[in-house]
């Protein structure tokens, strides 16, 4: 019904399409068209009772959408009425086939009865209501034109059945498709939005760690300025700069993160303003820091750089973050080594960071087994990260004193290896329980390897 429902590429309100039918047959019941040929039968001259049934072969169909059923039942006995008076001509009789406006009126109601109707209205439509008329019209038709005027009625009421039909299935169809889209389009929108909860969840982890560090290195330089303050006054006021440092720099990376935070509720949030990531080529600079802070830290670093996934590069980042801040927090200014050995043979690469504990006859804070709980804080945060690409985290007190933190990290299968041998893992046979490689330990070149 689109052609019949649009005007001018608008869409028509279905009542006045409707009024519209109505007018249209009704004008064409009442005012004959085209004169009638010689040969057919003198029709009844016309009068009230003719006014009256035409005007129900063509009225009702101005409320044909509320009363689908009885409105085509009226019009089609109103038809066969005008037909069994004689008021009409018969549809097919010795002058032919003639469809005036009161059998294309029947017509227009079945297709729509067929297009608006349920599925058990149109199928009564069809096999009820379509026979009783084609029937009724071959039956008042005049003998010998029997079978003609059943064969027109039925092909010219079953046809505009069909193509009711068909239009409700094009709009079932068509309706269908618009609910795809719909849900496609709400399900785009859902995935959008869990991508920014997780965007937002990563930059929370970040904003943690930042912050972690940062304030951590800011309370142990005051407390250390504090304590030179009376002996060595110039490097208080050394320390003083480095709070003062790290406070900006601290106070720089929350305004990039939180303006990452307020552009991802922007509907056009650009995303070359988040900040980039830190990677292991930055840990030279994290080390002077925690030396600015009073940590004597032995950096060295062996074998040649491969590439890693980002991911790899923030996790072992973040996990020398937190190593060094928890030594700081739980040693005071003691000495720490760090190691960075580029395995290619066994396509890993090992972080370790081992400290000597508490300075004799400096004060330190218990080292719990593990820090606040949650994702992305102290060692849970570091199991959490180091698991996520597949890599073995080991941390515990050394048996002479200190603790140790130890990581294996997975290169890529891309990496070029000089031997086909696969990365120990804690169910290798040559791994043990106390966290030691046989054969060649991590920790060979220190008396005191890490436990767990």
């Amino acid at each position: 019904m689109t052609l019949m429902d649009s005007f001018a590429g608008r869409r028509v309100p279905p009542a006045v399409t409707d009024a519209g039918l109505a007018l249209l047959f009704t004008a064409g019941a009442l005012v004959p068209l085209v004169p009638m040929p010689a040969t057919v039968p003198a029709l009844r001259t016309p009068d009230a009772l003719f006014v009256v049934l035409a005007l129900l072969s063509a009225l009702p169909l101005a409320v044909h959408r509320r009363f689908p059923l009885p409105v085509l039942l009226i019009m089609t006995v109103a038809v066969a009425a005008l037909q069994a008076r004689h008021y009409i001509p018969h549809l097919s009789g010795p002058q032919g086939t003639s469809i005036g406006p009161s059998y294309m009126g029947v017509a227009t109601a079945v297709l729509l009865t067929a297009r608006r109707g349920a599925p058990r209205t149109a199928t009564l439509v069809v096999a009820a209501v379509i026979p009783a008329a084609a029937v009724t019209e071959a039956v008042l038709a005049p003998a010998g034109h029997r079978i003609a005027t059943l064969l027109a009625e039925a092909v010219l009421l079953v046809g505009a059945w069909a193509l009711g039909r068909l239009t409700r299935a094009r709009a079932a169809i068509r309706d269908q498709a618009l609910e795809r889209a719909a849900a496609l389009e709400r399900a785009q929108e859902a995935n959008a939005r869990a991508a920014v909860m997780e965007e937002r969840t990563r930059i929370a982890r970040e904003l943690h760690d930042i912050v972690a560090h940062n304030v951590s290195l800011m309370v142990v330089q005051t407390i250390a300025a504090d304590r030179i303050q009376d002996r060595d006054g110039a490097k208080a006021h050394e320390l003083h700069g480095t709070i003062e440092e790290t406070g900006r720099a601290t106070v720089t990376e929350l305004r990039r993160l939180l303006d990452v935070l307020r552009t991802e509720d922007e509907a056009d949030a650009d995303p070359s303003k988040e900040p980039p990531q830190p990677t292991v080529e930055a840990l030279p600079a994290l080390v002077d820091a925690v030396r600015a802070a009073g940590l004597t830290v032995d950096f060295t670093t062996t074998g040649v750089p491969a590439e890693l996934p980002a991911g790899s590069h923030l996790t072992v980042y973040r996990i020398v973050q937190e190593g060094l801040t928890n030594t700081l927090k739980h040693a005071g200014h003691t000495h720490a080594e760090l190691t960075i050995a580029w395995e290619r043979r066994h396509r890993r690469l090992t972080v370790r960071l081992c400290d000597d504990g508490p300075r004799p006859g400096e004060g330190a804070v218990a080292r719990p087994a593990d820090l606040p709980d949650g994702p992305g804080h102290g060692l849970l945060g570091m199991r959490e990260r180091i698991g996520a690409v597949g890599g073995v985290l080991h941390t515990g007190p050394r048996p002479g004193g200190g603790y140790c933190v130890h990581a294996v990290v997975p290169l890529p299968a891309s990496t070029p290896a000089h031997s086909p041998t696969p990365p120990p893992a804690p169910d290798d046979p040559s791994f043990d329980l106390a966290g030691h490689y046989e054969g060649h330990s991590p920790h060979a070149s220190d008396p005191r390897p890490a436990g767990r």
